[in-house]
């Protein structure tokens, strides 16, 4: 087996290591749910590479991410669900259907006016879709799970991480007019929300205190979208200057002889004092 600029080479490749007489022992025995991590593990390092401006890597991680849509593929052709095909099909048809302006005819010709047209389209298919949901119930002598695309809010994926939730719930709210009016009532709500937090710690409870940590949570992503500060790539940031900083803490104990074990507190937030200070006459570099 050669490599291949060729699809169909990958695709050669998974059903083989999925072949159960003679393939891999650890894909042969992979499901969906399985393999899902890893999925969603891709994705990041994906988003991670163009952080890092890393066009090779890019690269290697775009792979990655398709080999995963391969595997989920031909999981679900070898169960008779669909095929990669049936995939590339769906999209390819999504996608046409979603672009009138450039495949058809369409006033659109702004991106105010794109996006407008996209949300319609969204609605079209959204009302379809719970449609044939309804359809294949009635059809059906079983119970049907819920639709979770149901309701204003179902466009929003529940396998979102928690903060991008967060925030596409928030925006879609928004849509109808759910939303603050400025990012200023937004900072009364969370210091509201920091009382009810320290309350909760005060009682000792702690299934109240996740909640209000939660709620917390929330009116900080909500403002950050008001500000125009996606929070998830705010706290990438942060995580970005935190992995900087205790950096610097950890070189220069080391260079000093000494071990992070065996610091004390007051030390190292010496040397994190160091670092903030350092940046701030000459800013690092980006990680």
């Amino acid at each position: 087996m050669e490599p291949s600029k060729d699809i169909t080479r990958l695709l050669d490749i998974m059903a083989a290591l999925r072949e159960p007489e003679t393939g891999c022992p650890w894909d042969v025995v992979q499901t969906f749910e399985t393999i899902k991590p890893y999925t969603i593990e891709e994705a990041y390092e994906v988003a991670d590479a163009i952080e890092r401006n890393d066009p090779d890597d890019l690269c290697d991680e775009l792979g990655d991410l398709l080999l995963q849509v391969v595997f989920h593929a031909r999981i679900a052709e070898e169960a008779g669900l669909f095929t990669f095909g049936d995939v590339v099909e769906a999209i390819t048809k999504k996608m046409i259907r979603r672009h009138p302006h450039v495949f058809a005819v369409s006033d659109a010709s702004t991106p105010d006016a794109v996006k407008l047209q996209w949300d319609e389209i969204k609605r079209q298919e959204k009302q379809e879709r719970a449609e044939r949901h309804a359809a294949r119930a009635r059809a059906s002598d079983k119970p049907m799970p819920d639709d979770p695309k149901a309701g204003f809010l179902g466009s929003v994926q529940r396998s979102f991480p928690a903060l991008t939730e967060a925030l596409k719930l928030q925006e879609q709210a928004a849509k109808v007019g759910f939303d603050w009016s400025e990012a200023e009532p937004i900072l009364d709500k969370i210091e509201e929300e920091i009382g009810e937090l320290r309350e909760a710690l005060r009682a000792g409870e702690p299934d109240k205190i996740a909640d209000e940590l939660g709620d917390l949570i929330f009116a900080l992503a909500n403002i950050g979208r008001h500000v125009k500060a996606d929070p998830e790539q705010a706290l990438r940031g942060t995580n970005t200057k935190f992995r900087r900083r205790f950096g610097y803490i950890e070189r220069t104990l080391e260079a000093n002889g000494e071990s992070l074990q065996a610091a004390t507190l007051e030390r190292m937030e010496e040397l994190w004092q160091a670092a903030k200070g350092m940046e701030t006459r000459a800013p690092f570099q980006s990680d």
